[in-house]
Order: structure tokens, then sequence, then C-alpha cells
């Protein structure tokens, strides 16, 4: 049952996995018991799936529960234990816990290092996560260095058309996208395209990731027929696989926006600026970097469209979550 519900997960099929993990997670209670090793591997994985949802607040809670049991069970450094460590921190690095997410994953990377080794793939992995967390930080080089050692490491391992290492690529390609450095990144977006389509398929929510981020690269060139349509694209693949509320669909939407505005087309940036509110505010909390970053796209959209007292209280809302 949880192997099953496992394949649907790595195959971003997750309403059908999530039925699997919940008649398993059930099934090992009542056999094993709740603090079991076998009970607490389904709850860390129902976690992930809950992550990979956006239903975060579920997802902390199960964390939680596997991180105790798993450390009463097995030990703090047991790599079980540190797996559950590296997702509870990617969990609030997704909500802009970047703190505590870099306390995690500097645990994680430290007991992988030790108990597993340098290139094992589950530290490469949080060294891959650390890099986009610091990336998140703004501490560019930093992110760089790790990003490149993941990226030599899981090329090593898998090759360079596997999934894991096309992740690396496209996070390499944001960074760079994020110093200027546009013709690198549009390189290797292209290369993860390429790679996660016939990988993972053109609908999988990883590749979807990477035509979103292909398309904020055209749209930044001013490509904007090109950007509209890969976000386009982007949405309509989110809505299906992830549904019109997921957190990453709510991305495309805002970006979606912020190009619509860039245009001139406000009455469609607007529709969808509320759209991205409302979802984030429900989805993130209202004081989550992603709603608050929404919030100021909007207060300009009210700004050029001259309604400067809409604009004013959405400012004053930016700075005071900040």
């Amino acid at each position: 049952m949880n192997n099953l519900a496992s394949l649907y997960d790595r195959q971003g099929k997750w309403n059908e996995a999530e039925s699997f993990y919940v008649r398993a997670l059930a099934g090992k209670e009542k056999q094993l018991g709740a603090d079991h090793p076998d009970t607490l591997t389904t709850v860390n994985n129902l976690a992930l799936l809950y992550q990979s949802q956006g239903k975060f607040t579920e997802a902390e809670c199960l964390y939680m529960r596997a991180l105790a049991g798993r450390e009463k069970q097995l030990g703090a450094d047991h790599p079980d234990t540190l797996t559950t460590v590296h997702n509870l921190a990617s969990l609030y690095a997704r909500r802009g816990e970047f703190n505590d997410a870099e306390s995690l994953y500097v645990r994680a990377l430290a007991g992988r290092e030790e108990q597993l080794g340098a290139d094992h793939l589950h530290t490469l992995a949080t060294v891959n996560n650390l890099a986009s967390l610091y990336e998140n930080q703004g501490k560019y080089k930093e992110a760089e260095s790790l990003y490149m050692r993941a990226l030599a490491g899981l090329e090593k391992q898998l090759g360079g058309d596997h999934p894991s290492t096309l992740a690396t690529v496209n996070n390499i390609a944001g960074l760079y996208q994020g110093q200027g450095k546009i013709n690198e990144a549009k390189h290797l977006f292209e290369r993860a395209l390429a790679g996660k389509e016939k990988q993972l398929g053109a609908d999988h929510p990883s590749t979807l990731a990477t035509i979103n981020n292909l398309a904020h690269l055209y749209k930044s060139q001013g490509e904007f027929d090109k950007a509209e349509s890969m976000y386009a694209r982007a949405l309509a693949g989110r809505e299906k696989r992830l549904g019109a509320d997921h957190p990453d669909t709510l991305t495309t939407v805002n970006n979606l926006a912020v190009l619509y505005e860039s245009q001139g087309r406000y009455e469609e940036a607007e529709i969808f600026y509320v759209r991205a509110l409302a979802g984030r505010e429900k989805r993130l909390g209202a004081d989550h970097p992603s709603t608050l970053m929404t919030v100021h796209h909007f207060a300009h959209l009210r700004n050029q469209q001259g309604k400067y007292q809409e604009a004013q209280a959405l400012y004053r809302r930016t700075m005071a979550g900040q």
C-alpha cells in the first residue's frame, strides 16, 4: 500500500497517493503501533505529500510527529530522522520562515555528511535546498557554491538528464536570472525543460515549474507574447494537476497579473491580482512574503489606475508586514 502510494507520489498523482498513504497509515498504526519506525515512515511520507499539495498546516503536524517519534526510536542522527529534519526545513522555507529552515538544513547537512558521506544523494538534496534558501535570503555567492556542488555530485551519481539533476539545473538558472546573467539562465532553463518533458512528461509539476520560470525570463526580456504563452501553459497545467488554490498555481496567477500590468492591460491584471491575493492570504497567510509581494504589486497597479487612496492603503500594509 505504502509502495503504491509512493509510486503515485513520484508521478505527481497526489490525490491517488493521498488515498493510499492514509489507508497504509491506518493499517500500520493498528498492526504495528503509532511509534513503530515503519509507521513513522508513512507519517513522514504523508507529510511530504501534504506539503506538495500546499497543505502546510497538516504537513507540519505530521512532520513534528514523525520527528519526535524518530528521535525517540532511532536517535537524533539516524538517517531516517535526518530525512524528517530535511523535510521540515523545506516546509519552513516554503512558508518563508527562513531562519527556522536554515537551522534545520544545517543540522540535516552536518548529520548526512557524517552518516552518509558528502556525495550521497540525500546529502546532495540538502545541499541543493540549502542553496535555494540562501538564494531567497540574497546570499548569492553561498547559494552558487552549494548549487555547483550539488550539480557536480548529481551529474556524477545520476547523470545529466535525471530529474534530480534537472531540478538543480533549473535552480541555477533561476539564480543566474536574478543576477542578470540572462543568456546563461536561458540556456539552463531550456536544458531543464527539455529534459523534464522527456523524463517526467509535459504536465508533471516539476516540468510546469520550469515552464513558469522560463516564462518569467521571457517577460524580463520584453518577449511578452512568448511569456504569456508559457504562463498560460503553466497555469492550465497547474490548475489541472495541483488545483486552483495551490501555492504554485497562485504563483503563476500572480506572474500573469504582473505581465498584464506591464502591457497596460489593467483590467485583466486586476482580476488576476485579486485572485492571487485572496488565494495566498488563505493558503499562506496575510504576512507571508509571497502574499506581501502580491499586495505590493497590486498597490502599484492601483497607483497606475489613479486609485491613489487604495494604493496608499496597500503600500502601508506592505510596509507593516515586512
